[in-house]
């Protein structure tokens, strides 16, 4: 089971971060749209300093993630991005828009459980109903929203590759206890 650390949007916050990145994830991803381009390099940089064998994926920002020689996740509304010119993450909210994103190294489905102000939830049934409609590709999906450990086992499927995390990592009272109480449920 692939886990995706997304921050918060709380800005950069050394003291938070470092333990999230300690937790036992497979990869960060800087979700710090607050942030200008300055400290966000630097953030990236804090990070492939702090953990250097984690896969890292800036939000949105195109010139920081080529700067830190990571990912881009490109939300909704951002532009065409060139084939080839780095690792690509995109959301996908609605089932048609997977054939067009398909190229992506990374595909975040959500929300898949209730989520505050995220819309309505897709529920684990539909989540497999869209899974088993997936064409195929070199893209890990991951599933975002609402996530834990007592609903992460209805989620297993063989194309999704994992979850990304937001809220029920960066509000656990002990990240790497929630890391692996999540990968426990999983197997």
């Amino acid at each position: 089971m692939f886990v995706l650390a997304i921050s918060p949007g709380e800005g950069f916050d050394p003291s938070r971060w470092e333990w999230v990145l300690a937790s036992g994830v497979d990869a960060f991803m800087i979700r710090e749209p607050g942030m200008e381009a300055g400290p966000l390099l630097g953030a990236a940089r804090w990070v492939r300093e702090r953990a250097p064998g984690l896969e890292l994926w800036v939000n949105g920002r195109l010139d920081v993630a080529l700067a830190a020689g990571c990912g881009l996740h490109a939300g909704e509304a951002h532009p065409e991005v060139p084939d080839g010119l780095l690792p690509l993450s995109r959301p996908i909210h609605d089932p048609a828009q997977i054939p067009g994103r398909a190229g992506a190294a990374q595909l975040i489905l959500s929300p898949i459980f209730g989520v505050p102000g995220k819309g309505p939830a897709w529920g684990a049934p539909r989540l497999k109903e869209v899974l088993d409609g997936m064409p195929e590709g070199a893209f890990r999906a991951l599933a975002l929203g609402g996530i834990t450990p007592g609903n992460a086992a209805a989620l297993r499927h063989p194309r999704l590759a994992g979850v990304a995390l937001i809220r029920g990592l960066w509000m656990a009272e002990d990240p790497k206890g929630a890391i692996q109480e999540l990968r426990k449920a999983w197997a």
